[in-house]
């Protein structure tokens, strides 16, 4: 198995300059720096009381022809104003199941509100409130490396026997690529549907899978849930030559992973289990599939942000819960279920927020919403029909999944 870990010095990165599109989405000045990772401790002071009613005002004026979708991981104080809240595959469908409403205001990060506008009609309009919402995690994989990549494992022969399967968390590009090349989109709760069909695609026995952008969700699906074994992943490098791997290798890989993860959910360790476990006596831990394979193996419980918020509800009152997910969430599901009596804590003792996440806060919210309300269309997220038209393809394939 090669390069599990996701941890690293910079000076050992090998990476090169980050696109300047994409350096802007974080804040950082270092190209070198991995955007999106920087953890504030605590959440700024609660916003100016007089900004909620400016949000009620805006989205009472603008009525039926708003819709405002609030992920999980979003504030308290932004989530308030949303008429729908999920994970990002569920709001993009909430969002096309609502052709009347003319514009859809995405309180989420940049890779939703594209693939809200690839769901949704050309006439509906895409908001995201504040364009530097990024995803450090799309991030990791570009058109060109995607493609440089693609040109390797043509070189090694091997490109007939792969199909790609790229996770939601990833750009309009990469889907684009995707159903070009035959394959599909998956979330965390449908990955393994996704990895059987992408192997039925191909001849048994030598069908591989190229999984985009998470290493972490890749393996644990194809390890953990589909009985395979370490040794049948590769981890693809795109900041080395040829990915970091022999052409043998590519070979006789069956999961070709990409060098990606969430830098949240990549942060939880081993040792954040076992210390949970010494400070909280009889705790379950939860996790997110996006976590290392390591903490998923040493969890009680391993599901998609859905799947958390399901067993919590489910779970019997007194219980006791260490949550390895957004800390947004759990916040929210500990004081949610206080009452009940159940416990859930961070399953890391140091705090992080999504720090791209984060970054659409309630006065982002109500300029977007004054501006609209005004009759100015702002930050609108537009995909190209180009990149749609596959992209689309690829989302309509994991749509067919049985």
């Amino acid at each position: 198995m090669r390069d599990v870990t996701t941890a690293h010095p910079v000076q050992d990165l090998d990476v090169q300059p980050t696109p300047l599109a994409l350096l802007l989405l974080g804040r950082e000045a270092d190209p070198r720096s991995e955007r999106g990772v920087e953890c504030p401790g605590d959440l700024p002071a609660p916003s100016d009381p007089d900004l909620v009613e400016r949000a009620r005002a805006a989205k009472e004026k603008l009525g039926d022809k708003v819709f405002v979708l609030g992920h999980h991981y979003q504030r308290d104080e932004v989530i308030q104003f949303a008429d729908v809240t999920g994970d990002s595959f569920k709001l993009a469908r909430d969002a096309a199941a609502r052709p009347d409403a003319e514009y859809i205001v995405f309180c989420g990060v940049h890779f939703m509100a594209e693939s809200a506008d690839i769901l949704t009609t050309d006439d509906q309009k895409v908001v995201l409130p504040d364009l530097a919402a990024g995803c450090s995690m799309a991030d990791m994989a570009t058109a060109e490396q995607v493609a440089e990549c693609w040109d390797v494992l043509t070189e090694a022969g091997i490109a007939d026997q792969v199909v790609p399967v790229s996770y939601m968390n990833s750009s309009a590009d990469i889907k684009a690529f995707t159903g070009r090349h035959g394959g599909t989109i998956c979330t965390s709760s449908n990955a393994r549907r996704a990895l059987e069909w992408a192997f039925a695609q191909r001849e048994s026995g030598t069908a591989k899978v190229l999984f985009l952008p998470d290493q972490h969700l890749g393996r644990n699906t194809a390890v953990r849930d589909m009985g395979m074994s370490l040794d049948d992943c590769v981890v693809y490098n795109p900041h080395k030559p040829n990915g970091g791997l022999t052409a043998e290798e590519l070979r006789d890989a069956r999961m070709i992973l990409w060098r990606g993860h969430c830098s949240v959910h990549g942060r939880f360790s081993l040792d954040s289990v076992e210390d949970v476990r010494a400070r909280i006596p009889g705790v379950n831990v939860l996790v997110h599939p996006e976590c290392r394979h390591e903490v998923v193996a040493a969890a009680d419980y391993v599901g998609s942000t859905e799947y958390i918020i399901k067993a919590l509800e489910a779970a019997p009152a007194g219980s006791k819960w260490a949550i390895g997910t957004e800390l947004n969430l759990v916040r929210r599901l500990a004081n949610r279920f206080a009452s009940e009596g159940k416990e859930i804590v961070f399953l890391d003792k140091t705090v992080c927020f999504c720090s791209t996440m984060n970054r659409i806060d309630l006065p982002h919210l109500v300029w977007a919403l004054e501006s609209l309300a005004e009759g100015n269309l702002v930050n609108r997220i537009q995909v190209d029909p180009e990149t749609e038209k596959y992209a689309k393809l690829a989302l309509e394939r994991m749509l067919a999944l049985p």
